[in-house]
């Protein structure tokens, strides 16, 4: 337990000291949200969101970036320190260099869909695009990755099963690569849709980590515990510069890699019915979003005069800092009653 707590906090010192020249940088680089598009049409995109964010206009889009980097180089440093040093390695699916693999393509990959998505936003906003991508494009290619990542869980890890507490194991042979896709695509766009306040997806998803944590160091695996430290020391780091108001913001490279990194985990450790309670908040922000979406496409009317969730309590009146604060405390108790039905598995 010491040395993932030290790594943990050496995770968070060295980001530390990355940020602040790396957010010089995105204003050098004029990577920043709204810069490069006319006032008129930043708001015709989303009205009632710019309304409550146009002092926004500026602030670097990168963090999720700078974190996948220092994540990922902290994660194969310690990985060979922990070799070196002949701390035992231990998985529980036989092989590390599957579960590392599925971790890191997970990781990389869907970053560079969203770095992708923010590069377009930034650069060359295109007429009748979703911020950047067209969404039903961005939406195949996060199919077909989370098809793959779903695959290898599968047949690699040899993972077929979801555990329901009181009812036992279900086990779904080649339906659980649908069943886990459907996962870490839900997640990932769970988590982007969540990071729309200063801190609220951030904060969330630290306490959401810590609780899969709490899990992996629970079943001795070496790998996700690892890959998770090394996570969240960099995720609190962030945290720091993410508040209200926030200097960086996460971006979509971060966010998509996040959430769907963040699913995958969940499914590795076999606490796919905990998972959306652990992660109880981005379940909420994606369920009112698509309610609100077949609410408009199928009833031709708004379920809500505004979604998310984050938005219409912005729409009643809420400060930014008090949603984004309740919602840590919030997370916080998702977190404990997810890691309660989880050990109840």
């Amino acid at each position: 337990m010491s040395i993932y707590l030290f790594v943990l906090c050496t995770s968070f010192i060295i980001n530390l000291i990355f940020i602040i020249p790396f957010i010089n940088l995105l204003y050098k680089l004029k990577f920043q949200r709204g810069k490069q598009e006319t006032k008129d049409a930043f708001d015709k995109r989303t009205p009632i969101f710019d309304s409550f964010h146009k002092a926004k206009v500026g602030t670097p889009v990168g963090g999720g970036l700078m974190l996948v980097v220092t994540t990922l180089i902290l994660f194969l440093l310690f990985s060979f320190i922990f070799t070196a040093l002949k701390v035992p390695v231990i998985s529980n699916f036989g092989q590390v260099i599957n579960e590392i693999k599925i971790i890191l393509f997970t990781f990389v990959f869907f970053s560079f869909l969203g770095l992708y998505d923010d590069i377009s936003k930034i650069l060359f906003l295109q007429k009748g695009s979703f911020f950047g991508l067209r969404l039903r494009h961005k939406l195949f290619i996060e199919i077909a990755l989370a098809l793959v990542v779903s695959f290898w869980i599968f047949k690699d890890l040899k993972v077929d099963f979801i555990n329901i507490p009181f009812f036992g194991i279900m086990h779904l042979g080649w339906f659980y690569i649908l069943f886990a896709a459907f996962v870490i695509v839900a997640f990932a766009n769970a988590v982007n849709i969540t990071d729309g306040l200063d801190g609220l997806a951030s904060g969330s998803l630290a306490v959401a980590l810590t609780g899969l944590w709490a899990i992996s160091v629970s079943i001795l695996d070496t790998p996700l515990s690892l890959f998770l430290v090394v996570w969240i020391g960099g995720m609190v780091a962030l945290l720091y510069f993410n508040v209200y108001p926030a200097r960086i913001f996460i971006g979509d490279t971060g966010s998509l890699s996040f959430g769907a990194t963040f699913a995958v985990i969940g499914l590795m450790l076999g606490k796919s019915f905990a998972l959306p309670i652990i992660g109880g908040i981005f379940m909420l922000e994606i369920v009112t979003s698509l309610i609100q979406l077949l609410s408009k496409k199928f009833r031709k009317k708004k379920f809500f005069p505004v979604a998310p969730l984050h938005l219409w309590l912005q729409l009643r009146g809420w400060e930014e800092p008090k949603i984004v604060m309740r919602a840590w405390v919030i997370s916080v108790m998702f977190a404990i009653i997810g890691l309660m039905i989880a050990f109840m598995q």
